[in-house]
């Protein structure tokens, strides 16, 4: 039961997220990012140079739906250290797709010679 000058606690999204309630409470975060192959590290720094290349063109669904994969991918790596097999499928398709609107950017050609394109 509660009365009128009872304080209220709500507490939103948590995620990534610590702390303590209580008078002698204590909370420690630890974050970690997952280790990364060279490999990986070499096409997550490949696929960020691609997103902010994409930026200077002018918008198209092609360009966007590019973009959300780059970013999937950016994601994918920055949480697990790697890319796995069907995301790197994906980006190959959309940048086969995207070819002719792609060969203006040298970043485009980095992320295919990392995907073995």
């Amino acid at each position: 039961m509660t009365t009128a000058d009872e304080p209220g606690v709500s507490i939103g999204d948590v995620s990534h997220s610590t702390f303590a309630i209580g008078s002698h409470a204590h909370a420690e975060s630890h974050h970690h990012t997952a280790p990364r192959d060279p490999a990986d590290e070499e096409l997550l720094q490949a696929v960020r140079e691609l997103r902010a290349d994409l930026r200077r063109l002018r918008s198209s669904d092609q360009t966007r739906d590019l973009d959300a994969t780059l970013a999937d991918t950016e994601d994918e790596i920055t949480r697990t250290g790697t890319a796995g097999a069907s995301g790197r499928q994906r980006l190959r398709e959309l940048l086969t797709d995207a070819q002719s609107v792609l060969t203006l950017l040298a970043s485009a050609g980095t992320v295919a010679d990392l995907l073995g394109m």
